[in-house]
């Protein structure tokens, strides 16, 4: 049940630390709240990737049996998440890939549904059908995070070029 703890440790760690930067230096300006932002979740996309790519096996119990190249499906969204963590530190990349962060977290929910009702022992989905109880508000957590922080732009911040 710690996944869930580290990922919102390291959506947040990135915007606490430019945060508390901001606090003790005499830098002027505001603080760059997007680009914190895009940071921390680069590196929850980095983060899952690691997970596609070497807990593949689990990964690959989270999808039921009847769809095929499962293994390829997950090789290729551990690919994809790696270049959407990549491409949120890159300024230019920054808000396209916080875009299809949203809609990969929309499309592969059905898979942590899937996990959880059948109790994949990976990641919490073991708790069973309760572990949506956390899943589906982190889900909407990062959603959020990824809208109003990375994509829709702070009141009050300069917009990065």
């Amino acid at each position: 049940m710690t996944t869930p703890i580290i990922i919102l440790i390291i959506l947040a760690l990135p915007l606490a630390i430019g945060w508390l930067l901001k606090q003790f230096s005499k830098a002027s300006g505001p603080l760059q709240i997007a680009h914190c932002a895009s940071i921390g979740l680069g590196l929850c996309f980095i983060f899952f990737a690691i997970g596609h790519l070497l807990k593949t096996q689990g990964m690959i119990e989270m999808l039921p049996q009847w769809i095929p190249y499962r293994s390829l499906i997950i090789y290729a969204t551990g690919v994809l998440e790696l270049l959407i963590g990549l491409a949120l530190f890159m300024p230019k990349l920054r808000v396209p890939a916080a875009k299809l962060a949203v809609l990969v977290f929309v499309v592969f929910f059905p898979a942590n549904i899937y996990a959880a009702l059948q109790g994949v022992g990976l990641g919490g989905h073991q708790w069973g059908a309760i572990y949506l109880l956390i899943r589906a508000p982190l889900q909407l957590i990062l959603i959020a995070w990824a809208y109003f922080l990375c994509i829709k732009k702070p009141p009050h911040q300069t917009p990065t070029h």
